[in-house]
């Protein structure tokens, strides 16, 4: 969140002006011999809105109505499933004895003056290793120098423009829509950001897929 702080700040917010709300997201993967473990949360003007945990999620606040955010869980819980199955799979092809630990940031802020930002980061191992640039929908590398995973992942996720194009949608305008709720304290979403709003949670991990491919093909796990 203070990282968040620090950009909105950089981008125009200053100290005469009120603070700017925020949604962020911050989803962590442990990889480890086959295995994959899974944690995060999301919050919502400083306040916990979602847990991560495992194969589950939670939601603290009620941003959806129970039947809804139901099937969202339920959607969540079957990407996971899957992208751990990936991992057993690679895993049996070429086995694995190092851990990769990638993390996904992600959020808005909307600004008093009514505009917005937003960001997609993503790092390996402590490591900037991508960035998703929202208003042209596009991967960007981050690690230093020529690394051929970084420049592996990113071209595979290039490959999924409806995938790139509903992150965009979820970053310019269902986490902006969240933030103008709030701002409006109606303490409810639209119809149009309501349902999309599990997108978020579910892409904050569907890049480790594109990654997965490059990273647990490199030999000895230091590519």
């Amino acid at each position: 969140m203070l990282r968040l702080l620090l950009l909105c700040g950089a981008l125009g917010c200053g100290a005469e002006q009120a603070a700017p709300l925020t949604f962020t997201m911050v989803h962590y993967t442990r990889v480890f011999e086959g295995n994959s473990l899974f944690w995060g949360n999301a919050s919502l003007d400083g306040r916990l809105s979602h847990v991560l945990e495992g194969h589950n999620v939670t939601q603290v606040l009620p941003l959806e109505p129970p039947d809804a955010w139901a099937q969202r869980q339920k959607d969540v819980t079957t990407y996971l499933n899957n992208f751990s199955n990936l991992v057993k799979l690679f895993n049996k092809e070429r086995p694995m004895d190092y851990t990769q630990r990638l993390c996904c940031h992600l959020g808005c802020c909307l600004f008093p003056n009514g505009t917005s930002h937003s960001f997609y980061e993503v790092t390996l191992n402590g490591t900037a290793f991508l960035s998703f640039h929202v208003p042209n929908a596009t991967w960007q590398r981050r690690w230093p120098g020529q690394h051929q995973v970084a420049t592996f992942a990113k071209t595979e996720l290039m490959k999924y423009p409806i995938t790139t194009q509903h992150l965009q949608h979820f970053l310019n305008t269902t986490c902006v829509s969240i933030l103008q709720a709030q701002s409006a304290r109606t303490g409810k979403l639209s119809e149009r950001s309501r349902a999309p709003l599990v997108l978020g949670l579910i892409l904050g991990t569907l890049c480790l897929l594109g990654m997965a491919v490059g990273i647990f093909w490199c030999t000895g796990g230091s590519c």
